[in-house]
C-alpha cells in the first residue's frame, strides 16, 4: 500500500492512483476522488471525508469523468487564426498591452476573469493589473452572480463576510430559501437539508420563488412572489417583528446602529401595499411572518433571485436587517446565508477579484489599505480607485476607452446582458486575448490571440466554497498538448512587460503562501479574512492541505467543526456595530399589454454555457434543448401548443425555443435557461434579450426581469435526428444539438417546406447518393406529412431522421441508444424506421434520473407494475433518486400522475 494522504492513495492495485480534489461546478465545493487506472480511465466518486458533501455528488459531479475528453480542446496558442508557439504569442500579448498603456494610459486595458479561476490564478491576475499595470480594470463573471451580496455584506457588516456554515441549515428549525432553486442549483446542500428534515420532521421550509420549482415542491410554504417583490416582503417582515415585540432590543442597542431609520423605511408599506408589491395572498404573508417571528433558530438562504436584480443590494440588506433586528446571526442554526453560484467566487472575493476590491478583503478606496498592499507587492503604480465593473467594462470596450482586453476562463459573449452588443464590442476592439480550455466558443471566435489553459483535472490550486472553506483542486492528469496554467501565462506576460522580479513563482504553492501572508499583514483582527496561519506551509504541506474554513490566524489553532462570525456582536464597521440599512421597496413596474417578464437561470444537469456539461451524454438526456416555461393560460391565449416552438423577442433581438407549457410558471412570465449558445442551438442565446440594467450599488445586472414578447412559431414541419457524427451544418431555422453516447441528438424545425426530403436527409446525415456502402431505408406518408429515413453502413447506423407536421413522437433516448449497436438484422432496422422499441430492447422513455440514466417508462412501470407508492420505494426498485436526489420531486409527480391514471 502506498501513502494515504490528501493528495491521493494507491489502492490494492498499484496501477491505480486515487487523488482527492474538488468539484469544478457550483459553490457548494464538494470533495471528489478521481481514481485513474493504468489505461488512463478515470472513475469519479464523492469524497466521504470532505466536510462539504460527505461523499455525496450531484448529477453533474457524478458525470465529471465524461467531460475529460480532449475533443474540442484548445491545445496550442493561435494568433489570427493560425497556430503559433507560446513565446510568439506571449511576446505579442505583452507588447500590445505595453504599447497600448504607453499610448493611452493604464485604464485603456482590462482583464475579465472568472469564478472558475483557482485562487492562485485570481491572485496573480489582480496583482498584475492593480499593482503593476496600475489600473483596477479587472472584473469577473462573479459580478453577474454575487456582487449584490458583497455590497450588502459590506454595507451591513463593514466586510464581505458570510457569517455561518452549512451545518446551520441542518441545525435550524426554520429554513427560508429566497430566490434559490437549491434542489437543482446546489443539489448536495439541498440533500443535506432534506436529510435534516427527515431526521427532524418538525423542521420547516419556506421557499420564496416566482416559479414552483423542484425546491418549492419540498416546501411547507411556497410564496410565489412577483419579480423584485423581495424588498417589500422583508421590509414588511421587519415592521411586523417590531409591531409584535419580536425585536432583540438588547442586541440592537448594544451592537447595531441606524435601526430607527431602517424601521421607518420598512413601515412605508402597509399590508395591502405589501400584497400588491409581492403579488402574494395576505394570509400567506402573515403565515410566513408568524413562522419567522416564532422560530429563533432560522436561517435565510438567498441566491440569484435576490442578487440578479436592479435592486439586488437592497434585497440583501432587507434580509440582513431582519436577522440583525432579532439577533439571529452567528449562532448555530441562525443567520443569513448566501450560496454562491461558482466554485471559486469566494476565492475571487478574497484576492480582490472584483474591480472595486483589493486583495485580502481590503478596500481599494482606503489610502492606508492601498499603501499596505503596494508595500507588500513592491508595486510601482498602484490603482487608486475602483475600476470598471463588468457591464461598464464592455461598454468601455464598445466606445473605445478600453483598447486591449484579456478574457480568461469565461464566455462573456453568451453570459453578459446585451450579449450581441458584447460581441460587437469585441469585434471592434483593437486587441482581444482569450485564454480558454475550449477552442470554439462564441467568445474565442472573436479573439486575436488564443492561449490554451489547463482544465479541471490538470490544474493545481485552491478554491473557497460558500461557507468559507478552502479546498485543494489537484491535478490527476497530465496537461495535454501545450496547455499551461493561467497563472503561468499571466506571469510570463508580466515578465515580458518588465515586472518579472515580482512574478517569479515556481508553483501554485508559492502563490498561495504570498496570498496567505498578505491576508495577515497589519491584520490584528481588524479584517475578517485572515489565513496568515497558512503562510508558512511548505510545498509538501500545501500538497496535503485538508479542507479548512477561514479565518486561520494561527497555524497551530487546529480545525474546529465550524467557524462563525458575529456571535460576539463585533462587526467590521468603523464603530464596530452592524449597520441597519434603510431600503425603500421599489414601485412595482406594470407589464405592458402583450409583454411578459423574462426570468433566466440554470437547469438541473447543465452548467453555464455547456463547454463542460455539453460533453456528457447523460447530462444532455434530461433536458436536451433550449425551452421556455409558459403558463397554460398564456399558452392558450397565444395559441402556443405544448412542445411547439415560440419566438421570444425584445426590442432588438429574438430567440427561438421549445415551449414547455406548465402551471409551475406564473401567468405573465416565462423562464428560459441560460445555457445554450450558438455552438449548440440556432438562436437560443437568452442574454441577448436581457438589457444592461444594473444595480446602482453593486453593478450587478438584472437578469430576471426583462420585458419580452412571446409569439408562437408557425413551423411547417418538426424533426428529430440521431447522428453518428456532428453535422457540419443544419438547414433549418430551429435546431438544437446534444451529445449522445455514440453520437448526437438533433431537434429541428422550419417554417419552409422541404421539397426533396431524401436529399435533405442525406445531406444532414452526411451520406452521398449512390454510395454502394450505404443502405438507406425510408418511409413516407405525404398526406400525413410524415418522412423517415435511416442510413446504415455495415451493421452500424450512421443516422436517422424523423419528420412530421407536428412535434415528432419518437423516444429520443431509445433512438439515440441505437447508435453504435449491431443492427445487421432487418427487423432491428425497420424498428428504427418505425420509431419505437422493438427487437427485445425496452424503451426507457425520457430520462428522469441522470445519475443512473433511469427513464420515465421504467419509473412508471415500477409504480404501476410493481406497486411502488413512494419515491423511496421507486428508488429501491430502480435506483432513481438515490444519488443526488434532485430528481425526487419529478419522481413524485410521476407517482401522482400514475395514481390519477389508475383511478380514472
Amino acid at each position: 500500500m502506498g501513502r494515504n494522504a490528501d493528495t491521493g492513495t494507491d489502492g490494492p492495485n498499484k496501477s491505480e492512483c486515487r487523488v482527492r480534489t474538488t468539484c469544478p461546478y457550483c459553490g457548494v465545493g464538494c470533495g471528489v476522488t478521481a481514481t485513474t487506472d493504468a489505461s488512463g480511465s478515470v472513475v469519479i466518486a464523492g469524497d466521504a471525508d470532505h466536510p462539504s458533501n460527505f461523499g455525496r455528488l450531484c448529477s453533474k459531479g457524478a458525470a465529471l469523468a465524461e467531460t475529460l475528453d480532449l475533443d474540442g480542446r484548445l491545445l496550442r496558442p493561435w494568433i489570427g487564426g493560425r497556430a503559433a508557439d507560446w513565446d510568439t504569442a506571449l511576446d505579442l500579448v505583452a507588447g500590445r498591452f505595453a504599447r497600448t498603456i504607453a499610448e493611452h494610459g493604464p485604464d485603456s486595458v482590462a482583464f475579465y476573469v472568472s469564478g472558475q479561476f483557482l485562487t492562485e490564478d485570481y491572485y496573480v491576475a489582480n496583482k498584475l493589473m492593480k499593482g503593476f499595470i496600475g489600473s483596477a480594470n479587472i472584473d469577473t463573471n462573479s459580478r453577474l452572480c454575487m456582487a449584490s451580496t458583497v455590497a450588502g455584506h459590506r454595507r451591513a457588516f463593514g466586510s464581505d463576510t458570510v457569517p455561518g456554515c452549512y451545518t446551520d441549515l441542518e441545525q435550524a428549525d426554520l429554513v427560508v430559501l429566497v430566490g434559490s432553486n437549491l434542489a437543482w442549483c446546489h443539489p448536495v446542500l439541498f440533500q443535506r437539508l432534506a436529510s435534516a428534515r427527515a431526521a427532524r420532521p418538525e423542521m420547516r421550509l419556506v421557499v420564496i420563488d416566482p416559479r414552483r420549482t423542484a425546491t418549492a415542491d419540498a416546501a411547507d410554504l411556497h410564496l410565489a412572489i412577483q419579480a423584485d417583490g423581495d424588498t417589500a416582503l422583508f421590509n414588511g417582515l421587519l415592521a411586523h417583528l417590531a409591531d409584535t415585540d419580536a425585536i432583540d432590543r438588547a442586541f440592537v442597542e448594544a451592537r447595531t446602529e441606524n435601526f430607527d431609520a431602517a424601521l421607518a423605511a420598512a413601515r412605508a408599506l402597509d399590508p395591502g401595499a405589501i400584497a400588491d408589491a409581492t403579488g402574494l395572498d395576505p394570509a400567506q404573508v402573515a403565515a410566513f411572518y408568524g413562522m419567522f417571528r416564532n422560530t429563533p433558530r432560522v436561517v435565510t438562504v438567498f441566491s440569484q433571485g435576490v442578487n440578479q436584480s436592479a435592486g439586488g443590494t437592497d434585497k440583501v440588506n432587507a434580509i440582513l436587517n431582519c436577522h440583525l433586528a432579532t439577533g439571529r446571526i452567528g449562532r448555530p442554526g441562525m443567520g443569513p446565508f448566501s450560496v454562491t453560484g461558482q466554485p471559486n467566487a469566494m476565492g475571487g472575493r478574497e484576492v480582490g477579484g472584483l474591480a472595486n476590491q483589493l486583495a485580502g478583503h481590503m478596500d481599494i478606496e482606503s489610502e492606508a489599505d492601498r499603501e499596505r498592499v503596494q508595500r507588500f507587492w513592491n508595486a510601482p503604480r498602484m490603482a487608486t480607485a475602483g475600476g470598471l465593473k463588468a457591464v461598464e467594462l464592455f461598454q468601455a470596450v464598445a466606445d473605445g476607452r478600453v483598447k486591449a482586453i484579456w478574457i480568461l476562463c469565461t464566455n462573456p459573449v453568451d453570459s453578459l446582458p446585451d450579449a450581441d452588443q458584447v460581441a460587437a464590442a469585441l469585434k471592434a476592439c483593437p486587441f482581444v486575448v482569450v485564454s480558454d480550455v475550449v477552442a470554439d466558443t462564441d467568445t474565442t471566435r472573436l479573439a486575436d490571440v488564443l492561449l490554451p489553459a489547463t482544465a479541471w483535472g490538470e490544474k493545481d490550486g485552491t478554491v473557497t466554497n460558500s461557507e468559507r472553506r478552502i479546498s485543494r483542486q489537484r491535478a490527476f492528469r497530465a496537461a495535454p498538448g501545450e496547455t499551461r496554467p493561467d497563472w503561468w501565462a499571466l506571469c510570463e506576460v508580466a515578465r515580458r512587460m518588465g515586472f518579472g522580479d515580482a512574478f517569479t513563482y515556481r508553483n501554485a504553492a508559492e502563490i498561495f503562501r504570498e496570498h496567505a501572508a498578505l491576508s495577515a499583514l497589519g491584520n490584528d483582527g481588524a479584517r475578517d479574512f485572515d489565513i496568515g496561519g497558512l503562510a508558512g506551509l511548505s510545498d509538501a504541506d500545501y500538497d496535503t492541505l485538508a479542507p479548512i474554513q477561514w479565518p486561520v490566524r494561527d497555524a497551530a489553532q487546529g480545525e474546529p467543526t465550524d467557524r462563525r462570525f458575529f456571535a460576539d456582536g463585533r462587526f467590521y464597521t468603523p464603530s464596530g456595530r452592524a449597520r441597519f440599512i434603510a431600503v425603500a421597496a421599489p414601485i412595482r413596474q406594470p407589464v405592458a399589454d402583450g409583454m411578459f417578464v423574462l426570468n433566466t437561470g440554470r437547469i438541473r444537469d447543465h452548467w453555464h454555457t455547456l463547454t463542460r456539461t455539453g460533453l456528457s451524454p447523460r447530462l444532455s438526456a434530461h433536458l436536451a434543448e433550449p425551452f421556455a416555461e409558459i403558463n397554460p393560460a398564456d399558452a392558450r391565449r397565444l395559441g402556443v401548443s405544448d412542445a411547439g416552438l415560440v419566438r421570444i423577442a425584445s426590442d432588438h433581438r429574438s430567440i427561438l425555443v421549445r415551449a414547455l407549457v406548465t402551471d409551475r410558471q406564473q401567468p405573465g412570465s416565462v423562464f428560459v435557461p441560460m445555457h445554450w449558445t450558438d455552438r449548440f442551438a440556432a438562436a437560443a442565446r437568452v442574454d441577448t434579450l436581457v438589457p444592461g440594467a444594473i444595480d446602482p450599488v453593486s453593478g450587478q445586472p438584472a437578469s430576471k426581469s426583462a420585458r419580452v414578447r412571446v409569439d408562437p412559431y408557425a413551423a411547417a414541419w418538426y424533426g428529430f435526428a440521431v447522428l453518428a457524427d456532428r453535422p457540419k451544418a443544419v438547414d433549418a431555422s430551429y435546431w438544437a444539438l446534444a451529445r449522445a453516447k455514440t453520437g448526437w441528438k438533433l431537434e429541428i424545425a422550419d417554417h419552409a417546406p422541404v421539397s426533396n426530403w431524401a436529399a435533405w436527409a442525406r445531406t444532414l446525415i452526411g451520406v452521398a447518393e449512390g454510395d454502394p456502402t450505404i443502405e438507406v431505408l425510408s418511409y413516407r406518408d405525404a398526406q400525413a406529412g410524415i418522412h423517415r429515413f435511416a442510413a446504415f453502413r455495415g451493421e452500424r447506423m450512421l443516422g436517422a431522421l424523423f419528420a412530421a407536421r407536428e412535434p415528432v413522437a419518437v423516444s429520443r433516448q431509445w433512438a439515440a441508444e441505437s447508435l453504435g449497436l449491431d443492427l445487421a438484422e432487418p427487423r432491428l432496422r425497420y424498428a428504427i424506421l418505425a420509431g419505437r422499441a422493438g427487437g427485445g430492447r425496452p424503451d426507457p422513455g425520457a430520462i428522469v434520473c441522470s445519475c443512473f440514466e433511469i427513464g420515465v417508462n421504467r419509473i412508471t412501470e415500477s409504480v404501476i407494475g410493481q406497486g411502488c407508492a413512494s419515491v423511496t420505494a421507486v428508488g429501491a426498485a430502480t435506483t432513481a433518486g438515490t444519488n443526488c436526489g434532485s430528481c425526487r420531486s419529478e419522481i413524485q409527480r410521476i407517482i401522482d400522475h400514475a395514481r390519477i391514471e389508475k383511478a380514472s
